[in-house]
């Protein structure tokens, strides 16, 4: 029997069990993760995150996130934003700024004097290797969106990779937008090998959108960040939005700012939130 101390935190409802594995032994591989998972026998969480020692020495910490059905995903915003806090909070760190190794590349997550939290969460991917994602045949390397082929019709989506697989659909009204069925296909469409985050965008203004996410292995969230991230640099790309300003990002759980300039790196600010502590054994 082994007991686990963790951290229950939120970032706009993005809900997360946080483990500290710097200073206990904790091997997630070896972890009941959708048992914790389960939200009425169970912590309840959309991710688990996990702090490690780093593996190489210009980086702080290693950041590992694991979804709700138990596999591993290279990248989450809103955690990460709840990894600054949480290491700040527990002494782990007297830095402001710190860089942290993800699956999908090194972030740079930063606590600020008002309590919110900004990341640079690093450029945006494009192209459909990098995805990945399979276009069709007489579709090229450098569309703006891409035809993904579902059981009512073709949809326009637009492809990002964010350290994480996303495609955004540009919708009318995200309330009425068919989330669950059309989310609930799409993710685990042949079109994407590794399967995909799906946001669904409705365009406010050229400095605000309403968005909703149908999280890869968890289903819809109250917030994702990488997700938001995602449907600024689209909107953006699509002439929707306008680069290089503060775009806000209205999501069920709350509000996000997103802002993104091409060729650079994508800039999110938002809360970060320590809702209990707790012990368990396993």
């Amino acid at each position: 029997m082994k007991t686990l101390k963790f951290t229950k935190m939120h970032g706009l409802g993005n809900d997360f069990m946080v483990v500290d594995a710097v200073n206990q032994d904790f091997d997630p591989q070896q972890a009941p993760l959708a048992a914790w998972a389960d939200r009425f026998r169970g912590v309840g969480f959309d991710q688990l995150l996990v702090v490690e020692k780093p593996s190489s020495p210009d980086v702080d910490f290693r950041y590992r996130i694991f979804n709700a059905d138990g596999s591993e995903v290279e990248q989450c915003g809103n955690g990460a934003r709840c990894f600054v806090r949480f290491v700040a909070d527990k002494g782990l760190t007297q830095k402001k700024a710190i860089r942290v190794e993800t699956a999908g590349g090194v972030i740079v997550p930063e606590l600020k004097d008002n309590g919110l939290v900004t990341v640079n969460m690093g450029k945006p991917k494009f192209r459909p290797s990098e995805i990945p994602f399979v276009p069709l045949a007489d579709e090229n390397d450098e569309a703006l969106t891409y035809t993904v082929r579902t059981q009512r019709g073709d949809v326009q989506a637009a492809c990002v990779n964010m350290g994480n697989p996303h495609t955004v659909l540009v919708v009318e009204d995200t309330a009425a937008a068919d989330v669950e069925r059309l989310g609930a296909e799409i993710e685990p469409h042949s079109q994407f090998p590794a399967k995909v985050n799906v946001g669904f965008m409705q365009v406010v203004n050229r400095r605000a959108i309403r968005l909703r996410v149908y999280e890869r292995g968890v289903g819809e969230t109250q917030a994702c960040g990488t997700g938001a991230c995602a449907a600024v640099v689209a909107g953006v790309r699509l002439g929707l939005l306008d680069a290089g300003e503060a775009v806000e990002v209205s999501l069920p759980g709350g509000v996000l700012s997103i802002a993104w300039q091409p060729q650079a790196d994508v800039l999110m600010t938002g809360p970060a939130e320590t809702v209990f502590e707790g012990e368990l054994r396993y």
